[in-house]
């Protein structure tokens, strides 16, 4: 971004105009506040200039969308070319409410699929397991068997779609119902398109919802990347989310960084599988967080894919270039979400849903306005995707690639942030890789320590929330709110005791013994598990299988 005579020049002339034309200005008028700083607080200076890119080299940093290092974008014409897919986050009570949402969010436009699994389904019960009592359906749809998949995606061409599946312990089970539904309505395993989380490395660092110990658990992220190189070659077999991480308190830096860094242990872990990376690395997806800050935001995305292209290349020896590339998915920022003035919500999501799309994000999803009170209601997940299609068809952003590349501010945030977590890695090294570093609760504490600063800033009005801590009002409002079927877990208590009923159980008891004697050897264990949810065993008679085999994990505690 200049020669060095170039940038000596032009921080000569800064100097200048700090002393002069600026502190003539600060005199009058003095500056809103002492310092400012990014909502990871980190210091953003007054005045970006080329003396603040040092080593700068377009082409090694930058380079062209769709080639190495992909920082400006992953394909050569972006959206140009096609749009982001507009997936909402979608899912509570039975299959039969949540496949009503599904079809009425593809009659508003919605071009895939995403699915919210209820806390019972995500800790591998069933529905009328005494671990599920009250939390049917409260946070997602109930699925317990191939019955309730089969429901849930009744009258979908899941072939013409992809279908996004946020689910982690139990991942490889839901997925295997996800298949065997689809076969049932004639579409070949092959052709299938989709992702399931199956990141289950960050529910260990900051979501929680762990079922088997770690080892066991990252056999089982291996045994689908394994299953979905050879069988479905379609299918995103991982999708590694920094967003739970966000979530629960991180600053940007660290959901980049430990993302990352949950990215390269899953290429380990295959490699010493004995995979090829170019055969499964391709298949490799991301989520991300978007969150307020929005050029902190995209440089975030910037610098994830570039890291991201290095390591795959350089430290990995991948040779496909498409093994190279970063694809994500985006949701806002749930946990910015307020119950104060709900409407103010619309305005957040459409910053960060902008800032996702400038940082050139593959797949969407808007969060709703009435999320930090319920569930979303119709009217409140149609504004939320009417969102994203404003910024699509109507704000101009999609029309050129990487509008923002070249900003000196941008480009030193995305230098920053990849040095940053530069910084991050060589920690997590230092105690032997993820695993290790999660055993120790590090990625634990470091979170909950940048929770703790944040919401410190908030209470001492260092950082604010409009409607929280500046510009309350004491107003009533009324919003509709999303109400669910009062008979849903009744019926579905009733459909599960009609399944196990109308099976073959003699079939369920052999199945579900070959998954055990599958569970005790070195095999892929994705067969057993297709061989049992085709024979219309439970989610929780599988999970309890494996619960036997592999152990449960239980949290240290660390403070």
């Amino acid at each position: 971004m200049g020669d060095h005579d170039d940038v000596a020049r032009i921080d000569q002339k800064k100097q200048r105009w700090q002393k002069t034309t600026l502190a003539a200005v600060l005199e009058r008028f003095p500056e809103r506040q002492p310092a400012f700083q990014t909502s990871s607080s980190v210091p953003v200076e007054r005045l970006y200039t080329p003396a603040d890119l040092g080593g700068f080299d377009y082409l090694e940093d930058l380079g062209f969308p769709g080639e190495y290092p992909f920082t400006r974008g992953i394909h050569a014409s972006m959206y140009r070319g096609r749009l982001w897919t507009q997936r909402m986050f979608a899912g509570f009570g039975t299959a039969g409410e949540t496949n009503q949402r599904f079809r009425y969010l593809l009659d508003q436009g919605q071009t895939g699929l995403s699915v919210a699994f209820d806390m019972p389904t995500l800790y591998g019960y069933d529905s009328d397991a005494p671990q599920a009592l009250g939390e049917f359906g409260r946070c997602g749809v109930a699925v317990s068997s191939l019955a309730d998949m089969e429901i849930l995606f009744d009258q979908i061409p899941v072939e013409e779609l992809t279908t996004s599946m946020t689910i982690n312990s139990p991942a490889a089970i839901i997925w295997a119902m996800y298949i065997a539904a689809a076969e049932k309505q004639g579409y070949e395993r092959r052709s299938l398109r989709g992702t399931i989380q199956n990141d289950i490395l960050k529910e260990y660092i900051a979501q929680k919802e762990y079922i088997f110990p770690v080892q066991p658990s990252m056999r089982l992220v291996v045994d689908t990347i394994e299953f979905g190189t050879e069988q479905l070659p379609l299918w995103n077999t991982v999708s590694i989310s920094g967003y739970h991480i966000r979530e629960a308190g991180s600053t940007a830096v660290q959901e980049l960084a430990f993302t990352l860094a949950d990215g390269f242990a899953y290429v380990e872990a295959a490699l010493e599988r004995g995979l090829d990376v170019d055969d499964f690395a391709p298949r490799l997806s991301f989520f991300f967080n978007a969150h307020n800050d929005f050029f902190e935001e995209i440089a975030k995305y910037r610098a994830a894919r570039r890291i991201w292209a290095r390591a795959m290349r350089v430290q990995y020896g991948a040779k496909d270039p498409r093994s190279w590339r970063l694809r994500f998915h985006t949701q806002t920022a749930g946990v910015s979400l307020t119950a104060q003035q709900p409407e103010n919500n619309i305005v957040r999501v459409a910053i960060q849903a902008l800032a996702a799309v400038l940082g050139g994000t593959q797949s969407l999803h808007t969060n709703s306005k009435d999320e930090a009170l319920a569930l979303p209601s119709e009217q409140a997940a149609t504004i939320a995707l009417r969102t994203q299609q404003i910024i699509a068809h109507e704000s101009g952003v999609a029309n050129t690639i990487d509008p923002l590349a070249g900003s000196y501010f941008v480009e030193s945030m995305t230098d920053r942030l990849e040095r940053e977590a530069g910084d991050y890695f060589e920690r997590i090294d230092r105690f032997g890789g993820v695993i290790p570093a999660i055993e120790t609760g590090f990625f634990q504490r470091e979170i909950a320590q940048a929770a703790y600063v944040a919401q410190r800033e908030i209470e001492e009005n260092a950082r604010t929330i409009v409607g929280v801590n500046r510009f309350q009002t004491d107003e009533p409002f009324t919003i509709p709110l999303l109400e669910m079927d009062p008979d849903g877990y009744d019926r579905q208590l009733a459909r599960l005791g009609r399944v196990r009923a109308e099976r073959d159980n003699h079939q369920v008891e052999q199945v579900l013994g070959r998954l055990a004697d599958a569970a005790r050897d070195e095999v892929n264990l994705m067969p057993p598990i297709l061989e049992c949810v085709e024979a219309y065993a439970t989610l929780g008679e599988v999970c309890d299988v494996l619960r036997v085999a592999f152990g449960e994990y239980h949290e240290p505690v660390y403070f």
